[in-house]
């Protein structure tokens, strides 16, 4: 019991040494509460108003066209001293209505990387015919050997769509091995 009690014998001894603490509850509260009334912010479903000098500069904003409003983003970072980067805020928007401006070097269209390819049957060794029915009738799902030799000899005819490179090239070298030509697309 004894071991029990010295763990809440040293609790109360904290409770009272920070009970007895310099700082008062009305010290901390008076920095908690501020001295000014805290106003309640509009609900989101209503629309919030601006005051008349925020709605003319908008009125007359929203009256300008897009050269007139290039000007106005130019002269605005002149007079603010404003950096020529876009500043982007956590989501990525650009801040305001101010267009960009034209880019003078030509920028690098990001290369297409094709992830879908085709593989298509364009000819076959007529020595080697059998086998390839054969491998074609393994490979593709559903298929009999009377279906397999119809789709051998209406070469070139594509035998799979819309795969992966490397299930296209596993395709590719397996019909290769029985006297297919085949095209990866």
């Amino acid at each position: 019991m004894q071991n029990i009690r010295t763990p809440m014998s040293q609790c109360f001894k904290l409770y009272r040494h920070f009970s007895k603490s310099t700082i008062s509850r009305t010290a901390v509260t008076a920095q908690v509460t501020p001295n000014e009334p805290l106003t309640v912010p509009p609900p989101s479903n209503v629309e919030k108003t601006f005051p008349p000098k925020i709605e003319n500069i908008v009125n007359a904003i929203s009256q300008l066209n897009l050269l007139e409003v290039s000007e106005l983003s130019e002269a605005l970072k002149k007079r603010l001293n404003l950096p020529d980067a876009p500043i982007l805020p956590a989501g990525g928007f650009a801040v305001g209505g101010a267009v960009a401006a034209p880019v003078e070097e030509e920028e690098v269209a990001p290369k297409v990387v094709k992830t879908a390819f085709t593989v298509k049957l364009t000819k076959f060794d007529e020595k080697q015919k059998v086998a390839l029915i054969k491998e074609i009738k393994n490979l593709l799902e559903g298929m009999n050997l009377v279906q397999a030799k119809k789709f051998v000899e209406s070469a070139p005819t594509v035998v799979k769509a819309d795969i992966a490179k490397d299930e296209a090239e596993k395709l590719k070298e397996a019909l290769t091995k029985v006297g297919a030509v085949v095209e990866i697309e």
